[in-house]
């Protein structure tokens, strides 16, 4: 089938893949192919002649209020005067350091954590409270591999390390930004397999963080990383995440190869 954009270029093989003929399609998106694997997603496949592949996804009701709800937590700022607020940064220092205790917060105390200065809420600006949510699930849900990142036990360390907490600050940042979840639809392959994951799995950001948390200190001691690397290792940390969820055998995010970094 061909058909005219608004701007007089041609698309070749538009075709629409229904959900159920995804999933066994074993569609691989290839050049000069313009159907590409979906994984039960519902999309619209059009390539233009000259191989640039747009992609629009539909979805579901069900993985509408998904997206919703987690736009619903990603919008909501840290707040150092709501009481829930201090009790989820409370329980955040006392799950990483039980039987340690907190001298207020706003202490020195903190810094150990690796935060910038003694009062956290300054860092939260970037991620927002959801920040502050995705470390206290991983310290909950992973407290091996959580205190393991939290004490850099692993591998050798270089004499300028990344701030542990400020550093997760920016994985929720950077996952914001990967799945584009402001917008109304995913525009992109990751985009649309992320909503499925999470249409299935409702803390799927939140098991991502971890996992993504995990593969940026791998990617760290792999590139012999030092503090002004940082962003360079994040870069290289969403491509790896980035390569993993467009991996064909990757239906769950149990599927994902570094979902076997997590320990409990």
């Amino acid at each position: 089938m061909r058909v005219i954009d608004g701007k007089g270029g041609a698309f070749v093989a538009v075709r629409r893949l229904p959900q159920g003929l995804l999933r066994g399609s074993g569609c691989r998106s290839s050049p000069g192919s313009a159907a590409w694997i979906g994984r039960g997603l519902s999309c619209v496949c059009a390539q233009r002649r000259g191989g640039d592949v747009r992609l629009l996804f539909d979805f579901t009701p069900s993985q509408e209020e998904c997206l919703q709800r987690l736009q619903s937590r990603m919008n909501v700022a840290y707040d150092s005067t709501k009481k829930e607020h201090q009790e989820a940064l409370r329980a955040l220092w006392y799950t990483a350091y039980p039987g340690v205790e907190l001298h207020g917060l706003i202490s020195n105390q903190w810094k150990e954590m690796g935060w910038q200065g003694k009062d956290p809420s300054t860092d939260f600006r970037g991620g927002g409270l959801m920040s502050l949510e995705n470390l206290l699930f991983f310290a909950k849900n992973y407290p091996k591999s959580f205190q393991d990142l939290l004490q850099k036990k692993d591998g050798i360390r270089a004499m300028w390390e990344y701030p542990f907490s400020v550093a997760g600050v920016n994985i929720t940042f950077m996952l914001k930004q990967m799945f584009d979840l402001q917008a109304a639809k995913p525009r992109s392959m990751v985009e649309a397999i992320f909503l499925k994951l999470l249409s299935e799995n409702e803390q799927a950001f939140d098991v991502l963080y971890c996992i993504t948390f995990k593969i940026m200190d791998q990617q760290w001691l792999a590139m012999h990383a030092s503090y002004m690397d940082f962003n360079m290792v994040m870069n290289s940390t969403r491509l790896r995440l980035e390569q993993e969820l467009l991996t064909e055998d990757v239906h769950r995010i149990e599927d994902m190869p570094s979902y076997m970094l997590l320990n409990h």
